[in-house]
């Protein structure tokens, strides 16, 4: 048989356990070759450019 409350647990420290649940924005950067948004330490899927230098090639990239 598992644990079983012996007391109610109340809004309040229901809600303070639940307080660090909730959903973040992510952290969005400016690509500095075409402005876009991106996220910090990944290669533009747009340009395909890492830190300054092309690292994808394709359709689409310049």
């Amino acid at each position: 048989m598992g644990a079983l409350p012996k007391r109610r647990v109340t809004r309040t420290r229901r809600g303070m356990r639940r307080a660090h649940d909730a959903l973040q924005r992510p952290n969005l950067v400016l690509c500095p070759r075409c402005k876009n948004r991106i996220l910090p330490h990944h290669v533009c899927p747009h340009c395909g450019t890492y830190r300054g230098v092309q690292v994808l090639e394709g359709e689409g990239r310049s």
